[in-house]
């Protein structure tokens, strides 16, 4: 690729962002506009469109498959009794709405992926907030905050998290042995600053009105087997890859959306048709269009440069190496979508540790796993890096995009400054408290 084009990428990256962090146009026409522009100047082929859609194809996969899940239980009945429970509970305060709201969506997200979660539990996070009085964008954005953030629970709640994990072999018990703990210190930091970043909130009290008499679910057989298929599918997130097929959660995902709408036709609820235009295809088009250009930044080959940088910065000091990969990612995956800015990190920190011959050249395999325990924190840094770093702007990650398309589907459009307002501050407090982790796992493997 020539020096033109090099600069040409940098700028068709730098123009896409500027124009939707300044609201001049739709997020997804912007994203498009950049793809397009790749192509005609000469820096994206069709080869390289199908590379990128490939690497796609997984995330898309598991955000299409939670749409459908999400879409067809809407229609059971069963969110309007979880939301009267989930009122009740608040006593009317806004302050123990938020709690609770982080009670609620937290332990969802460590088996289902982030936007999943988001689309499942909008219609009770949005409906209480209207009963209670107060605006639904900030409970909005800090449900995706939360998702992402608790995507780090597990192996399988954050797909940028599983990229990670499943690159270098790291088993769902292992996760939980190494990683866990620093997801969960991620989730509580967010606690003491919300009475700061939503004081309008926090300090909410309203006279509950009286307790209706609850809903009768009108199609018993229809509701059962719904949640039957949203609990297949946590199963197969968890054990899915331990059969003889591997069912991978991509894989489970389009499994369960199957399943779904199979049951919406048998039942006949609704059409299916009904179903399939309520998908949020907007989200799904920006995010194929994020890793088209992510795919156009890869190609320059800044990344390779960056991997003998890194090398030539830090060695084998892989202690300051892990923490300017978590700050540096962080940045990243605030500005573009985290599962393709992980998934080309990737490829640069096992470069850097290739450069720094903390592991042999043989380590640049796909299947390559038998990685040294002091590469584990590197690893975990960009984990974090990637995962929190994404909470930070409206476009950082897939549950930020469809907690935004969610409220202005409810009549209330999420700029990217309001997102920020919210979300910036967390991520600081994140990174900070994930930079002590790595530090710790450190000193604990170095003995």
């Amino acid at each position: 690729m020539s020096d033109i084009q090099i600069y040409l990428t940098l700028a068709i990256f730098a123009g896409v962002i500027v124009t939707i962090a300044l609201d001049v146009i739709d997020l997804a026409i912007a994203a498009l506009i950049g793809v397009s522009l790749m192509m005609v100047c000469g820096i994206l082929n069709e080869k390289d469109i199908t590379e990128a859609l490939k690497t796609a194809g997984g995330p898309l996969a598991l955000l299409f498959g939670g749409m459908v899940v999400a879409r067809v239980l809407s229609k059971t009945g069963i969110f309007e009794r979880v939301g009267a429970v989930f009122l009740r509970a608040t006593g009317g305060s806004g302050k123990r709405y938020l709690l609770l709201l982080v009670l609620l969506v937290a332990p969802v997200c460590a088996f289902l992926p982030n936007a999943t979660t988001v689309i499942l539990l909008a219609p009770v996070i949005i409906r209480v907030a209207q009963t209670l009085e107060v605006d639904f964008v900030g409970p909005m954005v800090l449900a995706a905050i939360i998702s992402n953030s608790a995507g780090m629970l597990t192996l399988v709640g954050d797909p940028a998290t599983f990229l990670v994990g499943s690159s270098i072999g790291l088993s769902f018990g292992q996760y939980l042995q190494k990683v866990s703990f620093g997801g969960l210190l991620a989730v509580l930091v967010i606690l003491p600053l919300l009475p700061r970043l939503m004081p309008e909130v926090w300090g909410a009290r309203c006279a509950l009105p009286p307790e209706p008499v609850a809903a009768r679910i009108e199609r018993p057989g229809f509701a059962l087997f719904s949640l039957a298929i949203l609990l297949l599918m946590i199963v197969l997130f968890l054990f899915g890859e331990e059969l003889p097929t591997k069912l991978l959660p991509p894989a489970v995902a389009i499994i369960a959306a199957t399943l779904a709408l199979l049951v919406v036709y048998q039942a006949q609820v609704e059409p299916v048709d009904n179903v399939i235009h309520d998908i949020d295809w907007k989200t799904l088009v920006f995010l194929g269009a994020i890793f088209c250009l992510v795919q156009g930044f890869t190609k320059t080959g800044l990344l390779q440069g960056l991997a003998l940088q890194f090398q030539a910065w830090f060695g084998a000091e892989l202690n300051r190496a892990a923490l300017a990969l978590l700050a540096g990612i962080g940045v990243l995956s605030s500005l573009l979508a985290n599962i393709p800015v992980v998934a080309a990190a990737l490829v640069m920190t096992k470069g850097y540790l290739v450069a720094a011959e903390v592991v042999p050249e043989s380590a640049l395999a796909s299947g390559f796993v038998d990685w040294p325990a002091v590469t584990l924190p590197v690893f975990i840094a960009m984990m974090f890096g990637a995962t929190l770093g994404g909470n930070a702007t409206l476009i950082g990650a897939s549950a930020n995009v469809v907690s935004g398309g969610i409220c202005a589907s409810y009549g209330q459009r999420v700029s990217f400054a309001r997102f920020m307002r919210y979300g910036v501050p967390l991520t600081v407090a994140q990174l900070m408290i994930s930079a002590l982790y790595v530090l710790g796992l450190q000193y604990v493997i170095r003995g």
